[in-house]
């Protein structure tokens, strides 16, 4: 391959992926003027194939949130909620989006749209306040989705044993309960042959994201989990089930096959391979990533990539001959798995450390949730008991700039560093 095919697919996923987000919060803008439907959902059990089997327009609030931190102006929105009331110790995601709602809708990338119904499940606590907070602003049905958690941690069940049957079964009457719910929302006959098309393209997404995962175990890795690992998040939520998302996983798996086989790494001297654990900062986005990579260090893979992908990561596979009983099927996998990243993430980094092969591992507890944050301490020290690896503890926010002191950061990092550097040049002497 010449140097020009070289230059076309060597980051074609970010470019893609950034344009494709373009796209979306065009498409969310238009529906906002046109005041049509649309749908809020989460990022865990996003319900996305039967909404998009509706033709619903499909908002994610935490995406919406994020976006106004990484484009500096968060700080503007978490004021105003707390100026109308809401205290500075809950959720950020949730003030800047109350602001979003108390300005109409809008927002650094375009005009939202007001619901027509929410979908959440129980994965995360906020969820279940934050959508009523849209059923008393927009008096609109809100959908809980129930999905049973694991019993133990480290502990799964799958297909055929009698309990996760009986949960699947549970799951399944809950997403008929949907269906009927979205075709009184819309006026619209559920078209069961437009769930197969939907998943037939989730499935697509699923086993591309699954195996451009596996390719950053390769030696240099050939994504950043945590800054373009974002934006492939951001295209498996809003674009799974489509066209478009099963075109862009698959021309990005193809982009990661080529780096992995040419030896193009994500950093051009790459000295050490990371772990992160929690969800990235975003008011000092890019500066957080540097203090990393100035150093060499770059984020082979994230808990955050399990449970805000929506439990795409697994790459479970629909059965289109069975689509209800199947995403029943699926919807439990993957929320299941999704909140094990948050409550047991400690089985999950030991393998991500033998199968990425990791130098140390990022710990990233925020002021905003205490649902990510909770336990991260003690998870910290049960790893480094367990397998040796250097880690670091780094406290700031998703997207509070109020709270998030970059020196202090800085210096936690360098001195994180300088300690790998030295257990290396140990290991080599011994």
């Amino acid at each position: 391959m010449g140097q020009d095919s070289q230059n076309e697919i060597v980051g074609r996923g970010a470019r893609d992926g950034a344009e494709l987000f373009r796209q979306w919060f065009s498409s969310l803008d238009a529906t906002a003027e046109q005041g049509a439907q649309s749908a809020y959902v989460f990022v865990m059990g996003s319900m996305n194939e039967i909404l998009k089997a509706f033709d619903l327009p499909v908002v994610f609030p935490e995406i919406n949130s994020l976006q106004t931190a990484v484009r500096r102006v968060a700080h503007e929105y978490l004021n105003e909620a707390e100026d109308y009331g809401y205290s500075p110790d809950i959720c950020g995601y949730v003030k800047a989006d109350v602001a979003v709602q108390l300005r109409n809708g809008e927002h650094p990338m375009g005009r939202i749209p007001k619901p027509s119904l929410a979908v959440y499940t129980n994965a995360c606590n906020t969820y279940i306040k934050w959508a009523e907070i849209w059923e008393r602003m927009y008096k609109i049905p809100i959908f809980t989705l129930d999905v049973p958690g694991s019993r133990e941690g480290g502990v799964h069940t799958g297909p055929g044993d009698r309990s996760f049957e009986n949960d699947r079964s549970y799951v399944e009457a809950q997403v008929h309960e949907l269906i009927t719910l979205c075709e009184e929302v819309t006026g619209r006959k559920f078209d069961i042959d437009k769930l197969r098309e939907v998943l037939g393209y989730a499935n697509d997404v699923a086993s591309s994201w699954q195996r451009v995962l596996q390719l950053n175990a390769s030696r240099p890795s050939v994504f950043n989990a945590v800054t373009e690992g974002t934006i492939y998040l951001g295209v498996a939520n809003g674009f799974r089930g489509t066209e478009q998302g099963s075109r862009y996983f698959r021309e990005l798996v193809e982009e990661m096959e080529y780096k992995s086989a040419n030896g193009i790494g994500t950093l051009t001297d790459e000295k050490y391979r990371l772990t992160f654990v929690g969800v990235p900062c975003y008011p000092i986005f890019r500066r957080f990533n540097e203090m990393f990579s100035d150093w060499g260090g770059t984020f082979v893979n994230s808990t955050y990539l399990w449970f805000a992908s929506g439990g795409t990561n697994r790459g479970f596979q629909y059965d289109l001959q069975r689509p209800v009983e199947s995403l029943a099927e699926g919807v439990l996998l993957s929320v299941r798995d999704a909140m094990d990243s948050m409550f047991h993430q400690s089985y999950m980094i030991e393998d991500m450390i033998d199968e990425m092969h990791v130098d140390g591992v990022v710990y990233h507890p925020i002021k905003s949730c205490r649902t990510v944050s909770t336990g991260l301490a003690d998870s910290r020290r049960y790893l480094m008991e367990k397998t040796g690896v250097p880690s670091l503890f780094l406290e700031s926010d998703m997207m509070d700039k109020r709270v998030v002191s970059e020196a202090q950061m800085k210096n936690r990092v360098d001195a994180f560093f300088e300690g790998l550097a030295s257990r290396r040049s140990q290991q080599a002497a011994a």
